[in-house]
């Protein structure tokens, strides 16, 4: 199966929390949040279209001046999304710099900061290179109530959890799978290659039988003709993020929510459960509970992340709790 993102963590579970998702077509990636971000290549930082923050923490952004740093001299625009005061935060970020050199011959780099409230986009602002960066307040798109972010090939939900402040979870799904059938390519006297992209993205934006695409040497092709033998479909893949959440159910209600069924939940494990007192007390998921979501949600696999340093003695032990919290629910339903 071919996944549309391949997601990983950016940093070991001790570190800044993050998460890159690699798209494996068309040279893009995506971040969900911008802590340290050193572990990343420039060249992997410079696929990033868009970040999701999940609050302003500093081990959630101290990545932001390496990453606009290198996006500087590129002429696609960097979209930021995170929650309310966001865009004024980003701004004071930026005025931090002098921009004396920047004029109408730079490239015009855009970096646009968005705002989400856990329900809607609510407020947008771009800066531009040639405008020496100065904020300029625009209207932000309008999606369904829930999501963060909509393309043709998926969407960003997101809900706002707490911590004390908001803090932001996010889920990408994919809107469908869809599947390449090398043996009905040989069948139909079909070559592989990228034209079939183009045909995977028609399907998702529901074009109609007819749509004709174009196929290399000169053929040209129906979208109704591939359907149901070279294309297979199957539900899109679902990557879920979630980090820095209080320990009570409203948090666990929307989490569970958001993650349902998810393929890879990355989900944040800072302290065991022995320790709950800490874990209420900063406003942070005890491994246990991690794992117990994950299996309630019913989500395929789960990466835990951002654990205590006062583990740092026994790394495993975070993990570990994880896992048996998410086995000891598959054996109470077999139980049952």
């Amino acid at each position: 199966m071919s996944w549309l993102v391949q997601p990983r963590l950016v940093n070991d579970p001790f570190s800044d929390p993050g998460v890159y998702l690699d798209f494996r077509y068309g040279r893009r990636a995506i971040l969900f949040d911008l802590g340290d971000v050193g572990a990343l290549s420039s060249r992997e930082l410079l696929r990033v279209s868009h970040v999701f923050v999940s609050h302003t923490h500093v081990d959630h952004m101290a990545g932001f001046d390496r990453l606009f740093r290198l996006c500087l001299h590129r002429r696609h625009p960097l979209t930021l999304i995170g929650p309310p005061g966001f865009a004024a935060q980003v701004e004071h970020r930026i005025r931090g710099f002098t921009w004396n050199l920047l004029d109408e011959n730079s490239v015009d780099f855009c970096l646009r900061a968005m705002e989400y409230d856990g329900g809607n986009l609510t407020r947008a602002a771009e800066f531009h290179a040639r405008e020496a960066f100065a904020r300029r307040d625009i209207g932000p798109p309008v999606f369904p109530k829930g999501v963060a972010w909509m393309e043709g090939e998926f969407r960003i939900e997101a809900v706002a959890l707490d911590h004390g402040i908001p803090s932001l979870a996010f889920a990408l799904r994919e809107v469908l799978q869809v599947n390449v059938w090398r043996g009905a390519l040989d069948e139909l006297d079909l070559p592989p290659g990228s034209w079939l992209n183009e045909a995977k993205r028609a399907v998702r934006l529901g074009l109609p039988d007819d749509y004709p695409l174009a196929v290399p040497g000169g053929k040209c092709i129906r979208l109704g003709d591939l359907m149901g033998r070279v294309l297979r479909i199957a539900p899109g893949q679902a990557v879920a993020y979630v980090t820095d959440a209080a320990p009570h159910p409203e948090n666990r209600g929307k989490i569970l929510q958001l993650v349902r069924e998810a393929d890879q939940l990355f989900i944040e494990a800072v302290f065991l459960e022995r320790d709950r007192a800490l874990a209420i007390a900063s406003l942070h998921l005890t491994a246990w509970e991690a794992g117990s979501i994950a299996r309630e949600a019913g989500v395929r696999h789960v990466t835990p992340f951002h654990h205590s340093a006062r583990y740092l003695s026994e790394p495993d032990v975070l993990r570990e709790e994880v896992f048996a919290s998410f086995r000891a629910f598959d054996r109470k339903a077999m139980e049952a």
